[in-house]
């Protein structure tokens, strides 16, 4: 087995571990946490396959805003309160039950599709523009379209503030 192939395993193993921790620990925060680790791991096996632009839009993306946007909802509520919604029903466990067996089948199905269209083919599909196709994504989107990127990144940390402030406020989680 070469360095590369292990490197791929191992941080594909780790990719799964967090994504199990996300899903089994019982802390909101500490899960949150995990699902940032899961997607910095995702990111690092897109670098390992050599996806520097897919790597660095996970980490921005996902690693960053959406677990930063988790926690801020996570402030919003509270917690101790909440326990009340997720009992361990009979019901609710079979629903659970359900949507996971359902969650695994489609992955599976995906699989077995994806897998008989590129047998079929000869192989993946081959890119259907050539050339840097990042930087014309990045010369596009700082020159055409650089008032909606700005005011996406406004309109993120106006969040940010509101989801800080409402948690502080009276009547809020984190009121003192």
């Amino acid at each position: 087995m070469s360095a590369d192939v292990f490197l791929f395993w191992f941080l594909a193993i780790l990719t799964l571990a967090g994504g199990l921790t996300t899903v089994l620990v019982t802390n909101p925060i500490y899960s949150a946490l995990s699902l940032a680790f899961t997607m910095i791991g995702v990111s690092a096996l897109f670098v390992s396959l050599n996806a520097y632009f897919l790597a660095g839009v996970q980490l921005i993306v996902y690693a960053g805003a959406v677990t930063v946007l988790f926690v801020m909802v996570l402030m919003m509520f509270d917690l101790k309160h909440e326990l009340i919604t997720f009992t361990r029903g009979k019901i609710s466990g079979l629903v659970k039950a359900g949507l996971v067996a359902l969650f695994a089948g489609l992955i599976v199905g995906s699989v077995l599709i994806t897998s008989d269209v590129f047998s079929k083919s000869g192989g993946a599909p081959e890119a259907v523009i050539g050339g840097d196709t990042t930087k014309a994504l990045g010369t596009i989107l700082f020159s055409k379209y650089i008032f909606g990127f700005e005011a996406l990144g406004v309109l993120l940390l106006i969040v940010a503030i509101g989801a800080v402030a409402l948690a502080r406020s009276k009547g809020g989680t984190h009121a003192k």
